[in-house]
């Protein structure tokens, strides 16, 4: 197994720079693609979230696969290698296991145990796929990924201690006060309807606003979203309410959901108390002169690259909380017991996922060892049948499986063993041993490995 991660993060880069460096979704298939065209890979995947950029891939060569990597991500982010180079983390085999399996439990998240990082996860590895850059190390890996931050989350209360980063955000706006006692009776505005977007209309509304209006620059997606928030909330009532209609509903307890397209947001604005936005665009969404004229109001901007001008933290009457300002925020002090429950998981799974991959190389030995075990039966019954000419059918087919049954007896244990120190660190060598004492052709075991080579 060689598997390197470089990449850059929350914990390691200032945010001027992950604004500077996120990569939309085309860029990361370009960039996938550039990487498995390297020398140094063989397979690649790209995780990118709003305060985490990676590059995992299996290479043959650690120094050349982390100059490559480094050199790729610079280049697909437009930041300058000598600039990007010093917030970029490296990690390598063990450790590179140990860092995705401790992000997909949310242990690496701005809000510790956030469990949208498995769709994160899932995504990345689902762009892998469609792009034919992930083999199976990077398949295992990803999938066990997943299964590990699942079973985090199962397991331990790092889901309920730990906060999505909307709550979160929302919480550092309402200070002293509980979200829901805050946004009681506000008027808010969501601009974007994609997930995080989609998770901030629904924990407002669960959260109790008066009215909630949804911006987006398709107006189909936002109408779908207003009518399923508003038949949710009307759903949480009595179930009297009057339910969606054209993109929008309101129910008995005074809830009110609209849609909108994205010119109308500047009146919006103006009659908004919350605000937040979290889009894909590439430039600012609201500028510090929107803003101005929209006072007082609160802000939440989940986006990286950012959507709101940061220069609305110098405005008079706006509140801003931006990603910046949440990782400033310490939140994960209160959950120490869960954080060391699922550090525990962690160690235990990359173990055993260390010891799968290990045990596997020695598969095409066995497979091979095995396949000449049954080449010297079979050589042998036709020497027997060229001696013995009288024996019927009945006779040779018990010879043959006792034949076979010494063979199996006599590989059974060895091949047993070999597997399981094959699991255990250093076990590679027994392969090679196993190759050597059976003289095993190298091509014959080649030709287990990768069997659509031996078909070209």
């Amino acid at each position: 197994m060689s598997l390197l991660v470089v990449g850059l993060s929350h914990r390691s880069a200032p945010v001027s720079v992950l604004e500077r460096a996120a990569l939309e979704a085309q860029e990361r298939g370009k960039l996938l693609q550039d990487a498995v065209g390297a020398e140094p890979a063989a397979e690649a995947a790209v995780l990118s979230t709003c305060n985490r950029i990676e590059l995992y891939a299996d290479v043959d060569k650690f120094h050349a696969g982390v100059a490559e990597l480094s050199t790729l991500l610079a280049q697909h982010s437009g930041v300058g290698l000598e600039e990007l180079t010093p917030y970029l983390y490296v990690h390598y085999e063990d450790r590179a296991v140990h860092h995705l399996f401790s992000v997909a439990c949310g242990l690496d998240s701005m809000v510790v145990g956030e469990g949208q990082i498995l769709g994160q996860i899932k995504d990345a590895l689902a762009l892998a796929q469609e792009q034919h850059t992930a083999g199976r190390l990077l398949n295992d890996l990803f999938q066990q990924a997943l299964r590990v931050g699942k079973r985090a989350h199962s397991e331990t209360g790092i889901d309920k201690a730990g906060q999505s980063l909307v709550t979160f955000g929302l919480e550092q706006l309402a200070a002293d006060e509980s979200v829901a006692a805050w946004v009681r009776g506000r008027r808010a505005l969501v601009i974007g309807a994609g997930s995080m977007s989609s998770l901030a209309a629904a924990t407002l509304a669960r959260a109790g606003v008066a009215e909630l209006v949804i911006a987006n620059r398709t107006l189909a997606r936002a109408e779908r979203l207003a009518a399923a928030l508003a038949e949710e909330r009307a759903g949480d009532g009595d179930g009297s309410g009057d339910g969606p209609g054209s993109g929008s509903g309101s129910g008995d307890d005074g809830f009110a959901v609209r849609a909108l397209s994205m010119d109308g947001v500047a009146e919006e604005l103006s009659r908004a108390d919350i605000a937040v936005s979290c889009t894909g665009a590439t430039g600012l969404v609201l500028k510090a002169s929107d803003v101005e004229e929209a006072t007082p109001l609160a802000l939440l901007d989940l986006a990286m690259p950012r959507d709101i001008d940061a220069a609305v933290h110098r405005i008079a009457g706006a509140r801003l909380v931006d990603i910046e300002s949440l990782a400033e925020a310490e939140a994960d002090a209160p959950m120490a017991a869960d954080v060391d429950a699922v550090r525990g998981i962690v160690t235990e799974e990359v173990a055993a996922f260390g010891a799968a991959q290990r045990a596997a190389t020695i598969t095409p030995t066995v497979v091979a060892l095995r396949t000449m075990a049954a080449d010297v039966v079979a050589s042998e019954m036709a020497r027997l049948d060229g001696r013995l000419h009288g024996m019927d059918d009945k006779l040779r087919a018990e010879v043959t499986q006792t034949v076979r049954r010494v063979v199996d007896k006599l590989l059974h244990a060895p091949t047993v063993r070999v597997k399981q120190l094959a699991g255990e660190p250093g076990g590679a060598g027994y392969a090679d041993a196993l190759r050597e004492l059976f003289d095993l052709d190298p091509q014959a075991v080649a030709a287990v490995s990768n069997p659509e080579q031996e078909r070209q």
